[in-house]
């Protein structure tokens, strides 16, 4: 290994190292570029959309734009095929002005939650906290009621990472005639007339320890309920120190629903009660101790039969089942198997009642795609997709013109296959309408009526276009906006770039994208930092334009930046994403290293002699696991609140992927029981306060690296949560790898 005197002034292949220009005279004015990064181009960039929406009723848009002259709101017209500003920037400037009591700019209106009324005469809005309108025939500025801000689901707040819902609230749930409501007592289920104030018990066998579930389902005629007998489990705790909070000198004790990989779970026993009579009916399932979850109940309109779903334990078999009321008769619409993992959170059911049909998403042959099901047999009716290619996403179904619009990714070869395109499916004759067939990732907003789209279509290496396009065949209404980076380019930003080569196996593309400091010049070595994230729930390298990601201005310190995504992540073939099945320690990173050493081929100015890696939580766990597992090519690694072993994680994240029950598999990926591998440079980062990755899975790896008498730096973070590090844990980042790739000691804080 070379010592940061030779690294700062050797010469390779007649190329000057980055390293000899990185002394103490620069370093400082790096680190002010790099914290400025954004503030020095954001305004630069002219044309492209900021924020945008569809405006109620109509087939008009709202957007955001940056022009020469300031911030602008638009309104695009698919109608008519034309734009026009949104209202006088000026008039509402002055008025906000009034209104607040400050002075308001007219180039950079500080609008929130923006809509409009159909006739455009009238908007509402947020400023911070506070709601406003605006008469635009008069621009008088009236305060409103706050409006609730739409909370994230999952129902757990702060605890919603490891969270097991106990399902015992004691709400009554109100049938959809409002004649009647539900409820527990004692563990059993009763109905109460709301008009009389009857109350009748319609089941007899919940206890305290094995419960009928506050989730109730009303079919929709009011006449029956789906509820199940709930036997809940003792659930573990995730505790935390606060060890220094802003309220009192001593530190405080936080505790958490925490469930983690090979906890018991709850089970849930489905029953429906008709209400008149008081019959309980039992709905019988295989393997029902077995289950991870069971839920997802639904009627259907005719309140004849009722769905739900069955997620055993494992992940490895996932069934949909309906419920025929008359004939008291259960059965599977949909048996999904896999001998690995089936990725239950992207799964896609619609069905069509009225044609007796359900559209069903599967990876089965190998890539996800659609599948049309026959609702009373449980049968494939036939495939509608197939390929070499995956549907990401269903956006929309029209039932009455037997049309499906969904993301697809992959489809047009020669391209990256990440990118998002929108397609237009035939039910009934299986045709496909490319709607947006330019080689871009795009981003549909549609019309209220569904006829029209605001298309923004960009890469990462392709400024953004907004058009309007018909959603019929994808023909292109009008071009709203073109986005403008040559003031940002003259000023120095540089456009990433998106490079794809052959991974581990010598056959499967993969692909990344690579960022240059500003100041890039080809004839000097510049060390190269990778940001990873590889949790396989995903694809995470960015595939939109944007003047700063995340990991560029860390570019600016002197290194060439880099993210890939490598097997074992999502949104590619089946066997592509299997690679991280029972195996998390792998992260695609024998590809990641395949993709660099092909970029070196075409860039010498790569030096892969100096190599480091970052991330947080799944990415911390990835970044120590490179230099744990292939030290021989990354050299440095900056780990933030880092999941280090799959059994000190959350249960449904690591299940998912490490499968269950927890076995030898989930020793071999721990990075504390591989610390003893241990050659190059770590930091480790984590907030004491963590609720997502128990901060005990760093701590652990701490105490095995001492034991091992390993070298390393640890950054603790009182009252902070799950986070990269925070302006201070970037400073720490940084300087790591200034002083340890760069072999320059970083500037005075």
């Amino acid at each position: 290994m070379k010592t940061p005197l030779l690294i700062g002034i050797f010469l390779c292949a007649g190329i000057v190292c980055a390293s000899s220009q990185g002394n103490q005279s620069d370093i400082a004015a790096r680190y002010s570029r790099a914290d400025s990064f954004s503030q020095r181009f954001d305004s630069l960039l002219t044309g492209s959309i900021l924020q945008s929406g569809a405006i109620d009723s109509t087939q008009c848009f709202w957007y955001l734009t940056r022009t020469t002259q300031g911030k602008r709101y638009f309104v695009a017209d698919a109608k008519r095929g034309e734009k026009h500003l949104a209202f006088d920037h000026s008039r509402l400037a002055e008025a906000l002005s009034a209104a607040l009591n400050q002075d308001v700019k007219e180039n950079d209106l500080p609008l929130a939650f923006l809509r409009f009324d159909r006739d455009l005469a009238k908007m509402t809005f947020n400023i911070k906290t506070e709601a406003f309108s605006c008469d635009l025939s008069d621009y008088r500025v009236t305060k409103q009621p706050p409006r609730e801000r739409p909370r994230w689901g999952g129902g757990g707040g702060d605890e919603y990472w490891g969270n097991v819902f106990r399902e015992d609230r004691a709400t009554p749930v109100p049938s959809p005639d409002r004649k009647w409501e539900a409820y527990i007592r004692e563990g059993n289920l009763w109905v109460r007339n709301i008009e009389t104030g009857d109350r009748r018990q319609l089941s007899w066998d919940g206890t305290a320890a094995d419960y009928y579930s506050s989730t109730m389902y009303w079919s929709p005629d009011s006449k029956k309920i789906v509820c199940c007998r709930y036997r809940p489990v003792d659930t573990r705790k995730l505790t935390l120190i606060e060890s220094s909070p802003a309220d009192r000198l001593q530190p405080k004790l936080q505790s958490v629903d925490y469930a983690k990989p090979g906890d018991a779970l709850p089970v849930r026993r489905p029953a429906w009660f008709e209400v008149e009579t008081g019959v309980q009916h039992t709905v019988n399932i295989p393997d029902v101790e077995q289950q991870f979850d069971l839920g997802g109940v639904q009627w259907n309109k005719s309140s004849s039969r009722f769905y739900f779903n069955f997620n055993r334990r494992g992940h490895q078999q996932y069934i949909v089942y309906a419920t025929e009321t008359a004939a008291d008769k259960t059965y599977a619409v949909v048996t999904e198997t896999s001998p690995t993992f089936i990725y239950y959170n992207t799964l896609y059911q619609y069905r069509m009642e009225d044609a007796g049909e359900m559209l069903w998403i599967s990876e089965r042959d190998g890539w996800r795609h659609l599948y049309l099901y026959d609702l009373a047999t449980g049968t494939v009716k036939r495939q509608l997709t197939q390929g070499e290619w995956i549907v990401k996403q269903v956006v929309k179904v029209d039932e009455t013109a037997r049309t499906v619009i969904f993301k697809g990714c992959g489809r047009d070869k020669g391209e990256d296959p990440y990118l998002e395109k929108y397609y237009s499916l035939n039910i009934d004759n299986g045709k496909i309408t490319a709607l947006t067939p330019e080689n871009a990732n795009h981003n549909l907003t549609f019309s209220s009526d569904g006829a029209y789209a605001l298309d923004v279509y960009s890469r990462v290496d392709l400024p953004p276009v907004a058009v309007l396009r018909s959603t019929k065949d994808g023909k292109i209404v009008f071009q709203a906006e073109k986005a403008d980076v040559s003031a940002m380019q003259a000023a120095g930003w540089r456009m990433p770039e998106v490079f794809h080569a052959k991974g581990r196996d010598g056959k499967t593309d993969i692909w990344g994208m690579i960022v240059r400091p500003s100041d890039f010049d080809a004839t000097k070595k510049y060390p190269v930092v990778e940001y990873i994230y590889a949790g396989p729930h995903d694809s995470h390298v960015p595939k939109s334009f944007a003047v700063a990601h995340r990991f560029s201005a860390m570019a600016e310190l002197g290194f060439v930046t880099v993210m890939v995504d490598g097997m074992g992540t999502a949104n590619r073939s089946k066997a592509f994403h299997d690679v991280c099945w029972k195996n998390l320690k792998d992260a695609g990173l024998p590809d990641h290293i395949a993709w660099m050493r092909a970029a070196a081929k075409k860039y010498p100015f790569l030096d892969l002699d100096r190599v480091g890696i970052y991330g947080s939580s799944a990415g911390g766990q990835s970044s120590t696991g490179a230099v744990l597992f292939h030290p021989e090519f990354y050299k440095v690694a900056v780990s933030s609140c880092g999941c280090h072993d799959n059994r000190m994680d959350k249960i449904w994240w690591n299940e998912q992927w490490m499968g269950y029950p927890v076995g030898k598999h989930y020793e071999e990926s721990s990075n504390t029981c591989n610390a003893s591998r241990l050659e190059g440079h770590l930091m480790l980062i984590v907030g004491e306060l963590d609720n997502n990755v128990d901060p005990s899975s760093t701590f652990q790896l701490v105490d095995a690296l001492i034991k091992h008498k390993k070298d390393f730096e640890f950054v603790f973070l009182p009252g902070a949560g799950h986070t990269l590090g925070g302006d201070y844990g970037e400073h720490k980042r940084r300087d790591f790898f200034v002083k340890h790739l760069l072999g320059v000691e970083p500037a005075a804080w």
